[in-house]
């Protein structure tokens, strides 16, 4: 035992003792109390560094998700009320949250939902409430679902500037906004294919949380879109209700959370914002012992495209790879969670995330939940874990190569400008962007791109088990949601943050309800707590 681990403790045992004071009164002296969760974009996955006293609007998707699995068993929560004041963060954002209110409404708690205009993937959060008010001159915007593209092949054919593409896989079309005037066969096939899976998912979740029939959802999403009492006729929603109004109708739905106010009038309803709940008790792992640590559980949220350099933003392999192994050689980190949202980038940086990821699970469970889209690269790094999570909506796979150049040289010519040069080397001009690929260029680029793809279909066969024979229909490029890439192996379950920290939890060997501390990163910004600590009461303006 060190000196400094004990000090170390001693200091967190000390903070907590004066959360659990706060939470003595702002919590236990205000039960039974509702949790008010406000959905406001852009719902980050975690907290972004900043001063602890600037308020937060909203709590990030993870602070979202834990402190509604928690109200779900706490009996100090009478309920969960949802402020929607924005889309979340995309499909799988919502899945996950939509899964979480699930949960309280199956322990036997209300779930009430509030929006002015009310987009597609909140109505697949909202659905699922027992109540769903609007404002009279609300409107609910379900009209169904569409993939739009913007190709560039005719300006650029006006401006004299070629797109010189080199793609490895038929359906890889990542390129096609800069070769042609509209979506190819391949591409129209696999985008058809996966907004069926995500317009099935949104169907399916209105279905089950109105109580209506697929056939009577999909005949609402064609009369679409609905003003607020145009909504309430349709079944979609529940009551016109303004924001003014609301604290009094939590009371009457849940008598035991009313109080009066202090200017007289209808009871209403007490608040605790899910911020100061996930910091006070959500979040809480409890008592640190003095003699030694609780496990440690890393959440690693990565998201944006993949790059070798820090300075480019996204996802650094330069700072993840650092990361990484510093959380290889900490004894006190037990399992490690990848959170991955991104649709791909740097094939070497990829790899070298692989690398990272495969290198831990030797040493230590590493799952992996995959977000909005986890897609060619991230794809590519996603494979390094034990376990691979995804929501049904995830775009995944995209399992192939695609690279280029622009060839500038007509539009150089169009405008008078000369280029001259010396070469040594047969290939010495291939990345010129004066002149296209000469064959032999094109060749050699092609070459280089298949040993990418062959080291992709490694990763991939390595990774998920499969033999190559099982794995090349499913690869050259093509996308998947992720239901359909769970029934091709391409990922081993339907989960988002929460399953992957209780299969982290698991694979670790720590008991269903051992204590263990979640590490989040990247790190929050010093004495982050403090802005839970003061952010307790709610309102629902």
């Amino acid at each position: 035992m060190s000196g400094a681990g004990f000090l170390r403790r001693a200091g967190v045992d000390a903070v907590r003792a004066g959360r659990l004071v706060v939470a003595r009164s702002a919590l236990s002296r205000r039960a039974p109390f509702w949790l008010a969760l406000r959905l406001e974009p852009p719902l980050d996955e975690t907290r972004a560094a900043g001063a602890p006293w600037r308020r937060a609007r909203g709590p990030t998707l993870l602070e979202a998700l834990r402190a509604t699995d928690a109200a779900a068993r706490d009996p100090q929560v009478a309920g969960v009320v949802v402020r929607l004041a924005g889309a979340p963060a995309g499909w799988a954002a919502a899945a996950a949250l939509r899964r979480a209110l699930d949960a309280v409404r199956a322990a036997g708690k209300p779930v009430v939902a509030y929006g002015e205009r009310i987009g597609q993937p909140e109505y697949f959060v909202a659905s699922g409430a027992d109540r769903l008010w609007l404002p009279e001159t609300g409107s609910l915007a379900l009209v169904g679902l569409r993939s739009e593209g913007v190709y560039l092949k005719g300006l650029l054919d006006r401006l004299d500037v070629r797109a010189d593409v080199v793609r490895v896989g038929s359906h890889k079309t990542a390129a096609e906004a800069l070769t042609r005037q509209g979506m190819s066969p391949e591409s129209r096939e696999q985008v058809e294919a996966y907004l069926d899976d995500v317009f099935a998912e949104l169907v399916d979740a209105i279905a089950r949380g109105r109580r209506l029939e697929p056939a009577a959802v999909r005949a609402r999403i064609d009369a679409g879109p609905y003003g607020a009492r145009g909504a309430c006729e349709a079944g979609l929603a529940d009551a016109c209700r303004y924001p003014d109004e609301l604290e009094a109708a939590l009371a009457e739905l849940a008598p035991a959370t009313g109080e009066p106010p202090a200017q007289g009038g209808p009871p209403r309803a007490r608040l605790v914002d899910a911020i100061g709940y996930d910091a006070l008790r959500a979040g809480d792992p409890g008592w640190r012992p003095l003699l030694r640590d609780l496990p440690h559980v890393a959440y690693l949220a990565a998201g944006g495209a993949i790059h070798r350099r820090a300075s480019l933003g996204g996802i650094s392999a330069e700072s993840w790879v650092s990361l990484l192994r510093r959380l290889r050689e900490d004894a006190l980190v037990r399992a490690v969670v990848l959170r991955i949202a991104s649709p791909g980038g740097d094939a070497l940086a990829s790899d070298l995330l692989w690398r990272a990821l495969r290198t831990l699970r030797g040493e230590k469970p590493v799952v992996v939940s995959m977000g909005e889209v986890a897609a060619s690269g991230g794809y590519f790094a996603a494979v390094g874990g034990d376990v691979v999570l995804a929501e049904a909506t995830t775009l995944t796979g995209s399992i192939g190569v695609v690279g280029g150049k622009l060839d500038a040289g007509g539009l150089l010519e169009r405008l008078g400008i000369g280029s001259d040069g010396v070469e040594r080397g047969a290939r010495a001009g291939l990345a010129t962007p004066t002149r296209g690929f000469t064959p032999d260029e094109r060749a050699a680029v092609r070459r280089e791109m298949e040993e990418v793809y062959d080291v992709f279909l490694r990763r991939v066969e390595e990774g998920r088990g499969l033999a190559r024979a099982e794995l090349e229909p499913l690869a050259q490029g093509r996308i998947w949601s992720g239901r359909r890439a769970l029934g091709l192996r391409l990922v081993d379950a339907l989960g988002g943050p929460l399953e992957a920290i209780a299969e982290a939890r698991a694979r670790a060997g720590l008991a269903a309800e051992e204590r263990f501390v979640l590490d989040v990163f990247p790190r929050h910004a010093p004495f982050e707590a403090l802005r839970g600590l003061a952010r307790v009461g709610a309102l629902l303006e």
